[in-house]
């Protein structure tokens, strides 16, 4: 059963920062299971009775929801220039939601949405190298040698992306312009885009179709669905 600091318990819960709430612990005004706390660094579990001065503090149940994220949408809680955003499309849900990572305004696709900052934080440490399935629209035909360069990993802005899956599953000739499928594992800003730009070619159109084990195959653009238990317990658990 994982363990939580008492004052990031009273933070998330909203009743004060966690500044303020490790002022409250020092001065006696938090109980947990009937027994004044005044220790900090002190750690809780789910079933821990956690009271401030007397009252019981409401700990938000934790969900995490897959997104069919339309294009021209913002992937952020707020946006200063009026923009629609992905938070837009929960204002029914109870709970504040945010996006894990985020995909461009102009890219559609995959978009986990969760109050669980502890899943979200695993899941966009580079470390634990989430698989994610592109399909990229891109002006001009990939060479063999050019697909082997984003295999390898290509030079963007001084840095190298990780090796690349490439799959070529349209061309057209006519019309000089391909469809590519890309499975990557990193989450740079524009990272798709800036790949295929290195090798000479742009992105005119793009998608992300798959997430780690999860996909699109239930939803359509602006639909969402609550993950399962068992889907949460896999993505806890990639390596």
């Amino acid at each position: 059963m994982a363990l939580e600091r008492l004052q990031k318990v009273i933070a998330e819960a909203g009743i004060a920062s966690r500044r303020k709430a490790e002022r409250m612990i020092v001065a006696g005004r938090v109980r947990v299971d009937g027994k004044v706390v005044t220790k900090l660094g002190t750690k809780v579990d789910t079933f821990s009775n956690i009271t401030v001065d007397g009252e019981p503090i409401e700990r938000e149940s934790l969900h995490t929801y897959l997104f069919y994220k339309p294009r021209g949408v913002v992937s952020t809680a707020s946006d200063d220039k009026g923009r629609k955003t992905v938070v837009d499309y929960f204002e029914e849900i109870p709970y504040r939601l945010y996006p894990v990572g985020r995909l461009d305004y102009d890219t559609s696709g995959i978009l986990l949405m969760t109050n669980d900052g502890k899943l979200a934080n695993k899941l966009m440490h580079p470390k634990h190298e989430v698989p994610k399935v592109y399909v990229a629209k891109i002006s001009g035909i990939l060479t063999p040698e050019e697909i082997k360069s984003l295999t390898h990993g290509v030079k963007f802005d001084g840095h190298k992306s990780a090796p690349a899956k490439v799959k070529i599953l349209h061309t057209d000739k006519r019309k000089n312009n391909q469809i590519v499928q890309l499975t990557i594992h990193e989450g740079h800003y524009h990272q798709v885009k800036r790949m295929f730009k290195a090798v000479g070619h742009k992105v005119l159109k793009l998608a992300r179709e798959r997430y780690a084990f999860l996909d699109l195959k239930s939803l359509t653009s602006g639909q969402y669905r609550e993950l399962s238990h068992n889907e949460v317990d896999r993505l806890k658990h990639l390596d």
